[in-house]
């Protein structure tokens, strides 16, 4: 079934997220939507999907009109979406969830529960799924939900299958396993959306390429494409891919920062960081690999002081750091880029200048017999938005009205315009695009380079091996190893998913699945 979107407009209030879009998409074809964060293209999928309508243009589904009041609509068309962060309910099985919404009965009313194993069983054996209808979605690993969202999705009868930035959580075996995933559904003649903006995914899946910059289409390429040229088109620039920097020499033994023995607990008081122990030494970058959610957080809130430690020390330069408040660990000397620039990272409401001396504010040169020094504040915001590269109009631009690139600067030229003796950066460029992830990646060597120790906590398997001396590979909240940069991704993905790659054993989690689907 051929899809196609003509002139699609969709504005919110004086932001036009997307600008007279055009996109074609054939029977059988993975169409590749490529764009930096915020170029929208997931506000274009929510209009395909009837989550927005749009304000202009038309939506063609098999050469006919249509119109969608919402997701009912567009899944009656034909068109299925999984969402970048799942729409599962964890206590329910992955059969409940699959019938969740479309629910069937039978006889005397009640849930036909046993169809709905049978459809999930039936759909997993012929596009190779593997997922077991009667697991309990919360738990699964993250790489078997994507599978239960894409079973529901074909359920329904989805020609058009939109994927939205499906990797983002995922180890590089479960990405290659969506791939195979992807490509038996267009053996089958489905068509596949694959929303994301990074590159080597692209290359690897894509059929056609779509690249869109500030809402608007700025071209159309094919999988053979350089990443360079790709790169450029997203951001209207050339883009340095690499990162440089001189190999560590390690000749410098002492280490600088020491976390012994880090135990933290969770909100619900379980064990996130379980007897957590590193080191880093003078001029290295200690990366920490992970799927999201397996304690890198907490170990990032934990050093700053965010999170007490329920045991365990932490130590920089010999000085205890285990207990100490926020504000003691930044004056310390410590560096910290946090996660969500949002929530832990500037105040939306505030100026760009305010923003650039949060944590400063009230010492020499900006603070001064408890008031603040404008004048002070101001010459430093003016220097930090040149060096820094932060677009903004004004120095009194409120934060919160920057793009996301922008914010993130904001962020990295507070943390690293003091004296530091250490950098903490978790997740530095998440929602960033290249461009901005350039600059920043070259400042952080910058630190490396003139001696201080820095810990890197990223998802990002790119930027894990472009940055770090050294990778901790975080799993349940311990560390399964630390391995150098030239490791092969496979076996880091291996340690991602709790499998020591000499083991040869399968992940902990790996589902069995049922040889049949009896009748309840």
């Amino acid at each position: 079934m051929t899809l196609e979107l003509k002139g699609i407009t969709k504005r919110f209030g004086s932001l036009v997220a997307n600008d007279r879009i055009d996109l074609r998409v054939e029977e059988g074809e993975i169409h590749c939507l490529l764009g930096e964060n915020g170029a929208g293209k997931s506000t274009l999928m929510n209009v395909l999907y009837g989550l927005h309508r749009p304000d202009e243009g038309q939506i063609l589904v098999g050469g006919e009109p249509r119109a969608f009041d919402g997701p009912r609509d567009a899944i009656a068309a034909g068109i299925g979406m999984v969402h970048q962060h799942f729409m599962l309910i964890p206590a329910f099985t992955v059969a409940e969830n699959v019938m969740l919404g479309d629910e069937r009965v039978r006889a005397g009313g009640l849930l036909d529960h046993a169809k709905a194993r049978k459809d999930v069983a039936e759909i997993s054996a012929r596009y190779g799924l593997r997922v077991d209808p009667d697991a309990t979605v919360g738990d699964l690993p993250v790489g078997v939900q994507q599978r239960v969202e894409i079973v529901k999705a074909l359920t329904r009868e989805a020609e058009v299958l939109i994927l939205d930035e499906p990797t983002a959580v995922l180890t590089p075996q479960e990405i290659e396993e969506l791939f195979t995933v992807m490509r038996s559904l267009r053996e089958a003649g489905r068509s596949i959306v694959f929303i994301t903006h990074k590159l080597k995914e692209v290359k690897a899946i894509a059929d056609r390429i779509t690249v869109i910059r500030r809402g608007a289409v700025v071209g159309t390429a094919s999988p053979d494409a350089g990443e360079a040229e790709l790169a450029s088109m997203m951001v209207g620039r050339n883009v340095r891919l690499q990162v440089e920097k001189a190999q560590h020499t390690g000749s410098d033994t002492d280490p600088i920062f020491s976390v012994r023995d880090l135990t933290v607990l969770g909100e619900n008081g379980q064990v996130v960081v379980d007897d957590l122990s590193f080191d880093i030494r003078r001029g290295e970058i200690l990366a920490v690999a992970g799927v999201q959610g397996n304690g890198q957080t907490e170990l990032g809130e934990a050093i700053l002081g965010l999170r007490p430690p329920a045991g365990g020390s932490i130590r920089l330069e010999g000085r205890e750091l285990t207990g100490r408040s926020p504000r003691h660990v930044l004056r310390s000397g410590v560096g910290y880029i946090p996660e969500d620039r949002s929530l832990d990272g500037v105040v939306g409401s505030a100026s760009v200048a305010e923003n650039l001396v949060l944590d400063l504010y009230d010492v020499s040169p900006f603070g001064r017999r408890g008031s603040m020094d404008v004048g002070a504040v101001h010459s430093n915001a003016a220097q930090r938005v040149e060096e820094f590269d932060i677009r903004t109009s004004s120095v009194e631009t409120a934060v919160g009205t920057l793009s996301g690139g922008n914010q993130q600067k904001v962020v990295v030229a507070r943390e690293m315009s003091r004296p530091l003796r250490l950098l903490v950066a978790s997740q530095p460029t998440r929602g960033v695009d290249v461009g901005a992830m350039e600059f920043i990646h070259s400042r952080i060597v910058a630190e490396r380079d003139q001696g201080r120790p820095v810990l890197i906590i990223s998802t990002e398997l790119d930027e894990v091996f472009a940055l770090a001396d050294r990778i901790a590979v975080m799993y349940r909240g311990k560390i399964m190893a630390i391995v150098p940069p030239d490791t092969s991704r496979e076996d880091v993905g291996l340690l991602m998913a709790g499998v020591n790659p000499g083991d040869g054993a399968a992940p902990a989690e790996e589902e069995t699945i049922p040889e049949e689907v009896g009748d309840e």
